[in-house]
């Protein structure tokens, strides 16, 4: 994935001020940063949820910004997962996997459900299968968005802050379905708070403020020892929030 001079404004308010960032296949990519600096705007715009200003988006060779792009052939390379997991309350696990492989790639039912139980193995679900979204855990139904995207066969993966709907005891779960994904080869770019997933799986880390990229680096350099002030004032909340609000807190 390339990005070059992206560029995306809501009216008269610029969210991102020309972006450049590129992923490598195998790579992961993750973007922190506070809420409001553009990151989820930078992801949606990579399989043009949201329609860039300016700049140019390239995924597997495609130029997704092209206006002839062939956008629907692109996603098909693209999975995403969101914050909110996004799935059909009406249908079975096996279901949500199994219905945009069937609508979007044309595969019959067993080759559908075939691949889906793979990807179902694959986040540690096989016994969910037949369970509807809401008689499963918040988790759970983030597990089952991962393998419903990996069940489509993308090359690039796209995360969007993927536990921060979660309760605290839930997280482990699923970081530790992306790192699996990450020692498989997968290519991610992951938005994301948890900063011991940045450190310990990340090939980058990017931090964005106020939709610019103001650090990019590896992760023992950008989050262990980040050379900007504005990265370090942010991991200081972020790592010791108690210790921020008391630096706040003291005059002078």
């Amino acid at each position: 994935m390339e990005v070059t001079g992206l560029h995306k404004s809501f009216g008269d308010l610029e969210v991102l001020k020309g972006i450049d960032i590129t992923v490598r296949g195998g790579e992961v990519v993750c973007v922190i940063g506070p809420s409001g600096s553009g990151k989820s705007t930078l992801l949606r715009c990579v399989n043009l949820l949201e329609e860039p200003t300016s700049g140019t988006v390239r995924v597997a060779g495609f130029e997704v910004t092209d206006p002839e792009v062939d956008i629907d052939r692109v996603r098909r390379r693209i999975g995403m997962v969101f914050q909110a997991f996004n799935l059909f309350p009406h249908l079975t696990t096996l279901g949500n996997l199994t219905l945009p492989q069937r609508r979007v790639l044309g595969r019959g039912r067993a080759e559908a459900e075939e691949v889906a139980r793979g990807n179902l193995r694959r986040v540690g679900l096989t016994d969910k299968e037949s369970s509807y979204p809401a008689q499963l855990s918040g988790g759970q139904q983030q597990r089952v968005a991962i393998a419903r995207a990996l069940s489509m066969g993308p090359e690039l993966m796209l995360f969007d802050e993927p536990t921060s709907a979660l309760d605290p005891e839930l997280v482990g779960d699923v970081l530790a379905v992306m790192r699996r994904l990450a020692q498989e080869g997968m290519t991610m770019l992951v938005v994301t708070h948890e900063m011991s997933f940045a450190r310990e799986v990340a090939d980058r880390v990017v931090f964005m403020d106020a939709g610019a990229i103001v650090e990019e680096g590896p992760p023992e350099q950008v989050v262990g020892e980040p050379q900007q002030a504005r990265t370090r004032a942010f991991l200081a909340r972020v790592l010791d929030p108690a210790a921020a609000d008391v630096l706040e807190q003291e005059p002078g």
